[in-house]
Order: structure tokens, then sequence, then C-alpha cells
């Protein structure tokens, strides 16, 4: 082997030794691997999981003619959840979430007159309406929510 080749194979080992290294140093930094910023939901996107699930429970309830049991708590975060970085509470937010609460505990209300089913669908369709002005993305899932 002439010393022109060695010296080469010594470069090129050297080259590769300085890669790996920077490679583990600074991982995902090759140009070919991509890297996700994983989308965190805020604080209100997961209360309003939760009010879905609440709901979704309550219509099974109300078609079964269980007795329904207590007003969840929960749902009175609708008032101090963090928002979205994007998304800030207006006067339409908080007149909306004042309404729901009010709607909703009208639904655990035993001496009230309304029919059961209408008093659920009153806070279902209440819902529909807030998300009318914003966020309209979850309203086919919320109409599911409504008794026919």
């Amino acid at each position: 082997m002439s010393r022109f080749s060695f010296l080469l194979l010594i470069i090129a080992c050297c080259s590769c030794q300085n890669d790996n290294e920077k490679a583990l140093q600074n991982p995902g930094s090759d140009k070919g691997e991509k890297k996700y910023d994983l989308y965190e939901p805020s604080e209100m996107a997961l209360l309003m999981n939760v009010m879905y699930d609440i709901q979704n429970q309550l219509k099974g309830s109300i078609q079964n003619g269980d007795s329904l049991s207590n007003f969840p708590e929960e749902i009175l975060k609708i008032h101090t959840a963090q928002m979205s970085d994007f998304k800030e509470r207006n006067q339409a937010f908080e007149a909306y979430s004042h309404l729901f609460v009010e709607k909703f505990e009208l639904i655990f209300d035993t001496t009230s007159q309304v029919p059961l089913k209408k008093r659920y669908n009153d806070a279902v369709n209440l819902c529909l309406n807030c998300h009318q002005t914003e966020c309209t993305g979850p309203i086919p899932r919320i109409k599911k929510l409504l008794i026919k």
C-alpha cells in the first residue's frame, strides 16, 4: 500500500469517527431524521374531553331510565381551565360557559317539570352553539351526544 493510500485511509477513519461522535452528542440532528413537536392539549381541551365523557354517560343513563348521580363538580372548571396559547377567554365564551353550567345544573334538578331529555338536550345544544362561534372541530362529535 502506498503512503498516499495509507494517508487517505487514516483521514477517512478519523472523519467517520468525528461524525459518529457528533451524532452521539446531538441525536436527531441528521438531515434525514425528522423532529416532531408533539401536541400537548391545554387544560381546557382536556376538560372538554372530560365533559364529553360525562355527557355521554348521562345520555346512556337517561336513555336507560337510570337515576342520575350528583352534579359533577368538574363542570365548574370551565370557568378556570387554562385555554390553548392561541385562544383567549372572550365575552362570548364567558357568557356561554355560565349558561352551560346553569343548563347543566338543571339536568340534576329533581323538582323541574321540564322533561329530563329536553333539559339534557338543551345543555348539549348550548355546547353546539358555543362551538359554532369558535373551535368548530368537535361539532360532529358533540352532535352525537343529542338524544333523538
